[in-house]
């Protein structure tokens, strides 16, 4: 019994939140899809865009990927999942489920493709399959159709609004299976989790997790229900409220809500994040801030490369890929798209491309080589203790090179 993960084609459009990682490690609620599944204890196998392959082979080493000649001695997989499934309870108990089940065929969401059950086919036949990253060979309308409520993230809001339905449920999972200490009611603290004096804490609509090694500063406001995860440190005075998950050793100042930020992040100083998604090693400048609220009170429009997307959503902040920074008193419109690796000056009243300065405040928008990155990597991971590997690296360039496009549609105003 085993599981097989793909990326489809569309998970270029959840990009800049899966442009520097695969749409499995996508957090939402605090898990991401690799975190649920791997409770339950079968083997876990990936089929990845092929730039992210060695990279993963490092940071995933309990997960073996596609291609791997150790797979053919191995069963095929019971289950072949789409990466890009929301990773809810929900979504865990129907793989529980479905993995004891001996019906075999496909569930579709919206015509995409979201699992295929007890497949009949060889590893061989699978590796052709999905070598392209998209499963365009696959032929579901041969295969019984199964009735599952799974849902797919499908863009980069989908992400925030993913996390504010889920992390209540997410939560009480985590009570459930872990050995925290009820410090007052409805917040659970792990070991060596630090508590600073004179907190305020509100869990009236929904628990307040502190996972271990995490400290909290003095004086700060938490309303749950809020994820802090492993090693985060929230400054004093901080107010953290409503639907936040926090990733790993991020650092946390200001004005939080929900909101998800992933490991290795810092929005130290004072200023307002909301309704947002913040991928890793990223740094927001003190008093960067970023509107969630149409002045309008009307519902967020997203402008993605593909069109128009109507959210559905009052509330909606920004999205903001890894590695991106923003300088002092920098301000984010509502509904703004930031890629990968971008850096940010005065206001930004439109979606930036990866791999630029951006002060078109001040009339200038100039392209990142990715070499800048690399060295501003290197400084970053050096004040972290992590190390700069090869693969790190090689994943700026490869970045650069797949974005490319992103700033083509900017044309003359990017300066070379």
């Amino acid at each position: 019994m085993s599981i097989l993960l793909f990326e489809d084609s569309s998970v270029a459009q959840l990009a800049p939140i899966t442009t520097a990682r695969p749409a499995c490690c996508v957090t939402a609620g605090s898990y991401h899809l690799l975190d649920l599944l791997r409770g339950l204890g079968v083997p876990l196998h990936l089929s990845l865009r092929k730039y992210l392959r060695a990279l993963m082979e490092l940071d995933l080493p309990d997960v073996s990927q596609l291609g791997d000649p150790r797979l053919n001695s191995q069963s095929v997989p019971t289950l072949i999942l789409n990466a890009r499934l929301v990773p809810s309870l929900a979504t865990f108990r129907i793989v529980e489920e479905l993995l004891k089940s001996e019906q075999s065929g496909s569930i579709t969401v919206d015509d995409q493709l979201a699992a295929v059950v007890r497949p009949n086919w060889s590893w061989e036949q699978l590796q052709s399959m999905f070598a392209s990253g998209a499963p365009a060979t696959i032929d579901t309308d041969s295969m019984p159709a199964l009735d599952q409520p799974l849902q797919l993230m499908s863009r980069a809001h989908d992400v925030i609004a993913a996390n504010m339905s889920i992390i209540r449920d997410s939560l009480e999972h985590r009570i459930a299976s872990n050995n925290y200490q009820q410090q007052a009611d409805g917040v659970f603290v792990a070991d060596g989790a630090r508590l600073g004096e004179y907190l305020i804490t509100d869990t009236s609509d929904g628990p307040i997790i502190i996972d271990r090694d995490a400290s909290i500063g003095p004086y700060t406001l938490l309303r749950g229900p809020i994820y802090i995860g492993p090693g985060c440190r929230i400054l004093e005075h901080a107010a953290i409220k409503d639907e936040v998950t926090l990733g790993h050793t991020t650092k946390i100042g200001g004005e939080v809500e929900a909101a998800v930020v992933e490991p290795y992040t810092n929005k130290q100083h004072h200023g307002f994040l909301g309704h947002s998604y913040l991928g890793s090693w990223i740094n927001l400048g003190a008093g960067t801030c970023n509107s969630d609220l149409k002045n309008t009170y009307g519902t967020v429009n997203m402008e993605y490369p593909s069109g128009k997307a109507a959210t559905g959503m009052q509330f909606l902040g920004c999205v903001m890929g890894d590695y991106s920074k923003t300088a002092i008193n920098t301000g984010i419109f509502t509904g703004k798209v930031i890629g990968v690796c971008s850096m940010m000056y005065g206001f930004v009243t439109s979606n930036v491309p990866s791999f630029v300065n951006y002060a078109r405040l001040f009339g200038q928008m100039a392209t990142l080589p990715p070499e800048v990155m690399i060295a501003t990597q290197q400084r970053m991971f050096s004040r972290r203790k992590v190390e700069q590997r090869e693969c790190d690296m090689r994943l700026l360039h490869d970045m650069y090179r797949l974005t490319q496009p992103e700033r083509d549609r900017f044309g003359d105003e990017i300066a070379f």
